[in-house]
């Protein structure tokens, strides 16, 4: 699980925007860019190169 603190100052490093915590995936959403960060051993991820890409059904969902 990640810090309460870590999730206020994180944001999206294309767009600078707010992020979605997904506990469940252990995913940080950004939804202005479509782009899913993975969280790897409570560590986000923060590259593009490991981001996956939202379907159009996820964006939905948040």
């Amino acid at each position: 699980m990640l810090d309460k603190r870590l999730l206020d100052i994180l944001v999206c490093p294309l767009c600078k925007g707010r992020l979605s915590y997904d506990k469940d995936a252990q995913e940080l959403i950004c939804l202005a860019d479509a782009l899913a960060f993975p969280i790897r051993n409570a560590i986000p991820v923060m590259l593009r190169e490991e981001a996956r890409e939202l379907t159009i059904k996820e964006r939905d969902k948040y």
